[in-house]
């Protein structure tokens, strides 16, 4: 299991989309590869932007599809983070199923 404590990265307002598209890249993909499970802890921020979750997971959900939410977990997350986070989740799963009917 792998732990992120995104306000060590991202500080109390979770904002910069820069931060995000490099804790994806460099922590959360090697280690959804390596087959490990992920908390994204967001003890400490008062606040995330959208773009800043959809940096941070839109395209782990394109590449693994809504399974891989399975081994994602979201810790810690205030009301407004989880809301923002659930937008997200929602929106990448319909384009998800919009790509796979355009396939048919």
């Amino acid at each position: 299991m792998k732990t992120i404590m995104i306000f060590d990265k991202a500080g109390e307002f979770a904002e910069n989309k820069d931060i995000a598209r490099d804790l994806r890249t460099q922590e959360i993909l090697p280690a959804l590869e390596r087959h490990e499970d992920i908390t994204l802890d967001f003890g400490g921020v008062r606040a995330a932007t959208q773009s800043f979750i959809h940096a941070l997971i839109s395209d782990i959900l394109r590449k693994h599809g809504s399974e891989v939410l399975d081994n994602i977990s979201f810790k810690s997350c205030n009301d407004t983070t989880k809301k923002i986070i659930g937008i997200v989740v929602d929106y990448m799963q319909e384009g998800v199923e919009a790509d796979l009917d355009d396939e048919k």
